[in-house]
């Protein structure tokens, strides 16, 4: 008996790059993976992003994508397939919530002293619905700048510490390789990963997790409180190789 009924997967820096799109070979061995388990993917990402990074390159079948949980903005979102996507639940931030999430940012980035680029990508803070997040160098900036801005993540360790005095009702997670995220109190990984197994009747030690920020400080990190196994990874390369595993 195969050890796992859910394989679940965090996108940036573990599915892809980040913001990246999906590649055809993490695609085709997405599809074998579907034919197999239960596939849940995770991410801060909104759904709109979900569609345009992850789902517009995965050439799966509708019966394929009935095993397929798309878990947006940290599990705020929980999304599954049936004739289209349908979102199951949503917990959207109120215009007051949403208010004071973006006060915090701007007086946390004034007390950390930080330098707002020369030149923004896109917006450098985004209303996700169910999240507020803040992308130092802006949303659609290039992969190579992004990751050379905040290799160790001590700089949104900074703004994130600034943070929390100010938004005590909230939950706040650095995501991708620029990015911090805020949702409602309590919801993270842990909470959306918890909800799929609820819709799947999985019991926890029957998933696995996949991603690259697992460390203690990592955006992964709340997925190892619920109970199921991991697996760290470095990026989609070492991400494809627990797949092939998975799959022999």
């Amino acid at each position: 008996m195969q050890p796992y009924d859910i394989i679940a997967f965090d996108l940036d820096g573990t599915l892809t790059p980040s913001k990246s799109p999906l590649d055809s070979e993490m695609s085709a061995l997405l599809v074998e993976l579907l034919k197999k388990y239960k596939v849940a993917v995770i991410s801060g990402a909104a759904l709109r992003q979900f569609e345009k990074q992850f789902l517009a390159s995965l050439v799966a079948t509708p019966s394929e994508l009935r095993n397929l949980y798309i878990v947006p903005t940290n599990g705020a979102n929980l999304c599954q397939y049936r004739i289209g996507w349908l979102c199951t639940h949503s917990y959207e931030l109120t215009d007051e919530e949403k208010k004071a999430i973006t006060v915090g940012f701007e007086k946390a980035l004034a007390e950390t002293g930080f330098e707002k680029p020369e030149k923004l990508f896109g917006d450098q803070i985004e209303d996700r619905g169910t999240q507020v997040t803040f992308s130092a160098l802006g949303m659609e900036a290039p992969l190579e700048l992004k990751e050379k801005w905040d290799p160790d993540h001590a700089k949104r360790a900074r703004i994130v510490a600034a943070l929390k005095p100010m938004l005590k009702d909230f939950s706040i997670h650095m995501g991708g390789a620029t990015s911090i995220d805020v949702t409602r109190k309590g919801i993270d990984k842990a909470y959306g990963l918890n909800e799929v197994l609820k819709l799947a009747e999985c019991p926890p030690e029957r998933m696995l997790f996949v991603g690259d920020e697992l460390r203690p400080d990592g955006n992964d990190a709340p997925a190892l409180t619920i109970g199921c196994q991991s697996r760290a990874v470095k990026g989609p390369k070492e991400t494809k190789e627990v797949i092939q595993g998975l799959l022999a």
